[in-house]
């Protein structure tokens, strides 16, 4: 979406929770009135970017078939972008007056100015970007990073002073690497805004890879494309990743010795 309305979003961050689904609708809604199927779609919302400015978009993964009523598959579907993008923009405009309307927008800008923003922005071109990929692993390892790590990596940290905090960030249109400094309490409520709320889930699965329609048409969807069902993997302890991923074990002592749970103390008042 464009940038200027990446304040309003920050200032009502409860709005970003209906993103995903929009975006999942869009792509849904062409499928069925095009085709006549029903898809799946994996959506991840991301809010920062590397200066960890709120910039607010989706990133999402569709079949690149469908699944028709009759129980048949289609291998392929043609994804219009301009149609895609003028829905996509329609209905983030929609959502945004709606939340004006309902008195739930708390913004900075004016609801004068905040109306005339949104008729221009409904009217202007928006980015919508569609690949085809043809491994979904390049996808989930790209969205996983943002949906399981914090919005800045202590590596990118260059220096912490008493008033000012120095991180480098990736210059897309220099194509390197650029210092940016910022006060510390700016710096703590950048990273304030791209902590999610508790409970919230930063993967949403829509369509056929819903949980209710996942359990009711993966077995068929399998069989009708002649491929047999993996078993889902074992979840991988938190002490296992760590030992992969960093090369430590975090049930180490500083001598060699391997702790072991005792209790839980009660916190000293």
């Amino acid at each position: 979406m464009p940038s200027v309305l990446w304040s309003v979003f920050r200032d009502n961050l409860q709005l970003t929770r209906f993103l995903p689904k929009l975006a999942a609708v869009t792509i849904q809604t062409w499928a069925r009135e095009r085709y006549g199927l029903d898809v799946g779609v994996i959506a991840v919302l991301h809010t920062f970017n590397g200066r960890l400015e709120f910039n607010c978009h989706v990133h999402t993964m569709v079949t690149a078939g469908g699944w028709q009523s009759s129980g048949a598959w289609i291998s392929s579907i043609y994804y219009d972008p301009q149609w895609l993008t003028s829905l996509w923009r329609r209905g983030v405009v929609q959502l945004l007056r709606a939340a004006m309307q309902a008195g739930l927008l708390g913004t900075e800008i004016g609801a004068d100015v905040l109306g005339a923003i949104l008729a221009e922005q409904e009217r202007r071109w928006w980015s919508v970007n569609i690949q085809s990929l043809g491994s979904k692993e390049h996808f989930l390892r790209y969205a996983g990073r943002y949906a399981r790590r914090p919005s800045i990596a202590a590596r990118r940290i260059v220096h912490i002073g008493e008033e000012r905090v120095t991180f480098w960030a990736k210059d897309k249109r220099l194509g390197s690497r650029v210092n940016v400094q910022c006060l510390l309490t700016d710096f703590v409520d950048r990273l304030a805004r791209h902590i999610p709320e508790r409970y919230q889930h930063a993967v949403r699965s829509f369509g056929l890879f819903a949980p209710r329609k996942l359990r009711k048409t993966s077995a068929a969807i399998f069989i009708s494309l002649g491929q047999i069902q993996r078993p889902r993997p074992k979840r991988v302890p938190w002490r296992v990743s760590i030992q992969r991923d960093f090369g430590w074990d975090p049930l180490l002592d500083r001598t060699g010795q391997r702790m072991r749970w005792v209790g839980r103390r009660n916190p000293i008042t």
